[in-house]
């Protein structure tokens, strides 16, 4: 018997099965991929270490969680500073003083909000009712036809016309020559990948990879005093309210003979014509100087079953739908649910740290 059977080996799931194993429980950990990690794994290929799942760059204003990732790995200096890629065209983000200045040549923070008040007077909005008035009234015309709204189509499936407002409320506008994406005060990358974090999380606990929980459902479960669960709410509950939505990804990952393709670990595709949103260069997340290089091209998809659930889709259909899980979850004895897919919420990695850690001080009674 196992004290905890914890589904999924993220690093929701790993956090609370380290903090665990400190006070003396027994816990088995298991996921239904080949590896550790879930999508923050991280796999070394030529001597790079290529981000499976997608960019995942740590960053945080939290002390106390930046002190607890850090026990785990050495981070580097990485700054997450984006570029755009429009028609050829190339922009810093987030949208700050060197994206105004190569749209429009305007050099003063006072002539660029001059420039985007009058488009945002050109374009008369006053009760934003989707993302593309959203977008406008923030930032004007220019800037939502060349770097938001090609990109947005593209990552939700639908014209921006018909996303809500909310997916675009807290857009990057910085009036400074500042490419720095994130404001928080800690940020980088563990040197060796992310991987090695679950790893060490996980030492002396006993893990099985390649299992899937729905499969063996009452065997697993039957294994342990309590199951800690990070996959989809909807699933654990049989569908029963409905099935809850996602975007969904999928990623061409490409050996490059060459030492250095695109100049920037992450430039975004911001026109619609282009199939993928952005393409990641990996070794530059480490500052790398390998012979070779490798690139990953990701594709936005609608979530099906077989597909791995990204972006939760938090609309209001779809929150209400999430309502009535976390009902049944409240009340379903022995069972804690935890991370993105049991939250129906993006979360960043602090913030699912955070959340672990909050989970696990609640059940320890601390």
């Amino acid at each position: 018997m196992y004290d905890y059977l914890i589904v999924g080996a993220g690093l929701f799931g790993s956090v609370f099965a380290y903090e665990a194993k400190q006070r003396g429980k027994r816990c088995l950990v298991i996921d239904k991929r080949d590896h550790l990690g879930g999508n923050v794994y991280t796999e070394e290929v030529e001597g790079i270490q290529v981000h499976k799942y997608g960019a995942h760059i740590f960053h945080t204003n939290n002390k106390n969680i930046w002190d607890y990732v850090n026990r785990f790995a050495e981070f580097n200096r990485y700054t997450n500073s984006p570029v755009a890629n429009y028609k050829g065209e190339i922009y810093n983000l987030p949208f700050n003083m060197n994206t105004f200045n190569r749209l429009w040549g305007v050099v003063t923070p006072d002539e660029a909000k001059q420039k985007i008040e009058e488009q945002k007077r050109a374009a008369g909005i006053t009760e934003p009712r989707n993302l593309e008035e959203q977008a406008i009234s923030l930032v004007g015309s220019d800037i939502y036809e060349k770097l938001i709204k090609g990109y947005s189509e593209k990552q939700w499936g639908r014209p921006a016309s018909e996303l809500p407002s909310f997916i675009i409320k807290r857009l990057p506008v910085r009036f400074t020559y500042d490419n720095n994406y994130f404001n928080d005060q800690y940020q980088g990358i563990p040197i060796g990948g992310y991987s090695k974090i679950i790893e060490k999380m996980l030492e002396g606990i006993d893990v099985r990879l390649n299992v899937d929980f729905f499969e063996h459902r009452e065997q697993l479960a039957a294994l342990a005093g309590k199951v800690v669960f990070t996959g989809m709410i909807d699933q654990y509950f049989g569908f029963k309210h409905g099935v809850l939505e996602y975007r969904s990804l999928h990623f061409e990952t490409k050996i490059l003979d060459t030492d250095n393709y695109q100049g920037n670990a992450v430039v975004n595709f911001t026109d619609r014509e282009t199939p993928y949103t952005r393409i990641l260069e990996h070794k530059h997340f480490e500052f790398g100087t390998q012979e070779k290089t490798v690139v990953t091209e990701e594709y936005p998809l609608e979530w099906k079953p077989g597909l791995e659930p990204y972006y939760p889709i938090n609309d209001a259909k779809n929150n209400s739908v999430y309502k009535k899980y976390k009902e049944l979850a409240d009340n379903e004895p022995n069972v804690i649910f935890g991370g993105r897919l049991a939250s129906y919420k993006y979360y960043d990695m602090h913030q699912v740290i955070g959340e672990a850690l909050t989970v696990v001080h609640k059940e320890f009674g601390e």
